[in-house]
C-alpha cells in the first residue's frame, strides 16, 4: 500500500514538475520525518536537479545533523546556511532587545520560518525550480505552521497523508530510524516540541481527522486550532467588486 502511495505522489510530483517548466526542486531539511520524507520523494522524482537546504537558526545542533544524514543517505545535493546571525539582527532590530533562545514568544519565533522561506525561494529562483513544503494533513488540518514561513510553498506532496501515515512512508523510502522515531518540533524555541504546544498527541489529533472520532477535550482543541488557523489556508480576503 505504502509502495503505491509513494509511486502517486512521484508521479502527480514528476507532472508538476512538467507542467511548470520547472527544473528541480528545493527542499528545507529539518531534520525531522516530514522533511525527510518530502526530500525522498523529490529525489526520485528529480535525481540530479533536487536541493535541500539545511537551516540552522538558534537550532538544537542535532537537526542538522540529522538533515545531513538524510541528505547523504538518499543522496541528494545540499546546502547548509546558518541564519542566526541575520536572525539575532532582526530580533534586535524589532525588538530592540538581544534574542533569548530560551523565550516561548511565538511573534519572535515566527521570523524563523519567515527567513527559511526567503532562503528557499532565493535558490529556487536560482534554479528555475519550485519549493517543495513538507506540511502534512494532521499540521494543515489545525494549522499547525507559520503563515508565509513554512506555509509559503509552491507544492504539498504529503498534504493528504497524517503523521502516522508519513511514518510508514519513511521505512518504505529508506529513511534512517533515528529520524523517524524523532519527537516531533519545528524548532521555535529551545525545548519546543509539537505535540506539548498542541495539548494533544498525533495519534489522537489523527484519529479524529481519519474517523472523527475523539474525546471532548481532543475535539475542542482540534476544531478552535483550525477555526482560529483558517486564514493561513485562505488567499487574502478582499472587498467585493461593487462597494
Amino acid at each position: 500500500m505504502a509502495d503505491n502511495l509513494a509511486k502517486k505522489i512521484e508521479d502527480w510530483l514528476r507532472k508538476q514538475v512538467q507542467d511548470r517548466g520547472a527544473r528541480g526542486l528545493v527542499v528545507g531539511l529539518s531534520g525531522g520525518i516530514d522533511s525527510a520524507v518530502t526530500a525522498a520523494l523529490c529525489k526520485n522524482v528529480c535525481p540530479d536537479t533536487t536541493l535541500g537546504v539545511i537551516m540552522p537558526c538558534y537550532s538544537d545542533p542535532q537537526d542538522a545533523e540529522h538533515a545531513e544524514l538524510l541528505a547523504k543517505t538518499i543522496g541528494i545535493k545540499y546546502k547548509k546556511v546558518v541564519l542566526d546571525e541575520v536572525f539575532a539582527k532582526m530580533v534586535m532590530l524589532l525588538t530592540g532587545e538581544e534574542y533569548d533562545p530560551g523565550k516561548q514568544d511565538i511573534t519572535i519565533a515566527n521570523i524563523k520560518p519567515r527567513l527559511r522561506m526567503t532562503t528557499l525561494y532565493f535558490y529556487a529562483a536560482r534554479m528555475q525550480g519550485l519549493v517543495v513544503g513538507t506540511g502534512n494533513r494532521s499540521e494543515l488540518t489545525v494549522g499547525y505552521f507559520t503563515k508565509y514561513g513554512d506555509g509559503g510553498v509552491d507544492l504539498l506532496p504529503i498534504a493528504n497523508l497524517v503523521k502516522k501515515e508519513v511514518r510508514e512512508l519513511a521505512r518504505l523510502l529508506g529513511i534512517p530510524e533515528t529520524i523517524i522515531n524523532k519527537p516531533p518540533s519545528a524548532g521555535l524555541w529551545r525545548g519546543q516540541n509539537d505535540e506539548s504546544e498542541m495539548g494533544i498527541t498525533y495519534d489522537e489529533l489523527d484519529n479524529y481527522i481519519l474517523t472523527g472520532q475523539a474525546s471532548d477535550r481532543v475535539r475542542k482543541i482540534v476544531d478552535e486550532m483550525a477555526r482560529k488557523s483558517l486564514h493561513k489556508k485562505q488567499l487574502p480576503a478582499i472587498p467585493p467588486v461593487q462597494l
